[in-house]
Formats: structure tokens, sequence, C-alpha cells
């Protein structure tokens, strides 16, 4: 990390366990579901990612053969853990277990918005209104976990063996 502060990271030291000069952040849920509807990203991995998911699960919802679509989604989840694993701070061994990676909930954010801006042009309103709350309250538990994981109170499941994403 470089001397300057930029807007992915905290130098403030008061809310660290140990002396941290600065720490990457997750991006907020705003700049993650603007990269999901394809708004410039920006330089953020986690921002370029999820943006290709969405186009990812916007063709996966207009083709029938899905295994290439699925192995890059895969890919891209795992791009995604392994930056969180490098620049966020390792919770202690007693911190509370998510039950997903980071990369993963991004990625079922990035089919959740493809699901919803389909749902705007062919279902009834209750199933387009159904589509967008589901959206909007994972995208509330993103900015939970993004803060949770930040500040190292969440321990994420470990990176090993094979990233395989069934339907």
């Amino acid at each position: 990390m470089g001397a300057t502060v930029d807007a992915w990271t905290v130098a403030d030291q008061k809310h660290w366990p140990c002396n941290m000069a600065a720490v990457a952040l997750l991006p907020p849920k705003d700049l993650l579901l603007q990269a999901c509807r394809g708004l410039e990203p920006g330089e953020h991995l986690v921002l370029r990612c999820a943006c290709r998911l969405a186009e990812l699960h916007e063709l996966r919802l207009t083709v029938t053969a899905t295994a290439d679509i699925d192995r890059q989604r895969a890919q891209l989840v795992h791009e995604i853990d392994r930056w969180v694993a490098a620049e966020l701070p390792a919770a202690p061994g007693g911190a509370r277990l998510h039950t997903e990676t980071v990369g993963a909930v991004v990625d079922r954010l990035a089919q959740f918005s493809a699901l919803a801006y389909l749902a705007l042009t062919a279902t009834p309103a209750w199933l387009a209104d159904d589509a967008w709350r589901r959206l909007a309250e994972l995208a509330n538990a993103y900015a939970d976990l993004a803060t949770e994981v930040s500040a190292g109170r969440c321990r994420l499941p470990k990176l090993n063996g094979h990233h395989e994403y069934e339907y």
C-alpha cells in the first residue's frame, strides 16, 4: 500500500485492533450496484469483477449452454476472494464465521441485479417488486458483510479446493 490514503482505505487507526496504517476496504453497496448495471466500475478489482459478473448473468438468461459462463463466473468469484484474502485484515479465530465468501455474495448480487432489471420488462408488477426487494435486501447484507470483514470482525470461509457454482 502506498503512503497516500485513497477512497478505498481507512487510516483512522483507533478502529483497528492493531497498528495498521491503512487498510483496503470493500467498495460501498451503491458503487457495487452501479457496477452491476454496467456503469463505470473504475479501477477497484471488486467493482470490475462485479460488472463482468452482471454481464455474464445477463448472458446466462438468454442462452441454454451455460458451462463456459459458469466457469468464467467461478474465476471472477475466486479473483474477488483472493483480493479480499490479500488486502483485508485477517479476523481472529474466534470471530463469527460467515457462510459465504465475499466473491459469492458479489456474484449473487450480480445475479439478482440482472433478474431485477429483466423483471421490469417481462413480468407482472408483483414479481418485479419481489425481485427488487431481494436485490435491496442482499445489497444491505453485502454492506453489513463489507463492514464486518473490513474491520476484521468476521471470518470468511477458507480459499481452498475447486470453485464450482451450480444452480
